[in-house]
Formats: C-alpha cells, structure tokens, sequence
C-alpha cells in the first residue's frame, strides 16, 4: 500500500463536472491498493496517516497531525501509485490490487480513517476525476507499508 499525502489549504476532486468531495485545511491522500494488502495492513496504514505529524506546532516545528489542528481529509484511490517504473517506457501494473479488491480496501480504508476521528470526503472509486489542490508548504510525502 502506498500513499501519497499533501498537506493543503484546501482540495477537492470532481467528477463529470460535479463536485463530489472537498475540504479546507487537512490532507490530501492519494492512495494506491497493492496486490498483497489485506485489511491488518490497510488498518495500519490509517492509524499512520492519522497520527502522522505534517503540521507547524507555535515553534514552526512539524509536531501537530490533522487532528491537533482540526483538518480533513480528502481520500482518492489512485491505483497507479501501485506501478513498477523501474525498466522501460511503459509503467506495469502487475502490482495493483484487483479492481474489486481494490474497492473492498479503499473503502475500508476510509472507514478507518473515519474511525480514528477525522472528517473523511472521498472521490469515487475508478472513477476518472479532477483533483484540484492548494499545497501547503509544498509539503508531500510517500507513505509504504
């Protein structure tokens, strides 16, 4: 699984035109399901996200995560985060989950997410979106497990 997080001012993703999640001040999550993820590690990945401190305490020091604050979150599948890049001109996705299982774990991802006490809009699942952005800092990370 993997995960890429921006800190935002503020994102949103539509799709066919129409708005279908956004937030002020959070995170962005792009996620990628791979082949071999199964709910213990997708749980895992939620508490991190949660717990993961992208935001300035009074000192300017990253210490605060998107609780502390009062941010959102944003969650949007993107399953070619799970491509292997490493030869050619073409990228393999020999490492993605099935679309299903794909579904199945975006979705309780976001139930995890939710879980752990945080505002969570999606996009839809396979869907073709745009995602709109304002990156605060710019700050971005990759998360793996």
């Amino acid at each position: 699984m993997k995960v890429l997080i921006q800190r935002v001012a503020q994102a949103s993703v539509q799709v066919d035109g129409k708005t279908v999640g956004e937030v002020g001040q959070g995170l962005l999550l792009l996620i990628g399901i791979e082949s071999h993820d199964d709910n213990a590690l997708v749980a895992r990945m939620a508490q991190r996200i949660v717990g993961y401190r992208l935001f300035a305490d009074d000192a300017g020091k990253m210490n605060l995560d998107v609780r502390d604050v009062g941010g959102s979150l944003l969650a949007v599948s993107q399953f070619t985060l799970a491509a292997d890049t490493k030869k050619g001109r073409r990228p393999s996705f020999s490492r993605a989950a099935a679309p299903e299982k794909g579904r199945e774990l975006y979705q309780y991802c976001v139930e995890r997410l939710r879980a752990e006490g945080v505002t969570v809009a999606t996009g839809v699942f396979a869907a073709d979106m745009q995602v709109a952005l304002v990156n605060d800092g710019p700050v971005t990370f990759l998360l793996e497990l």
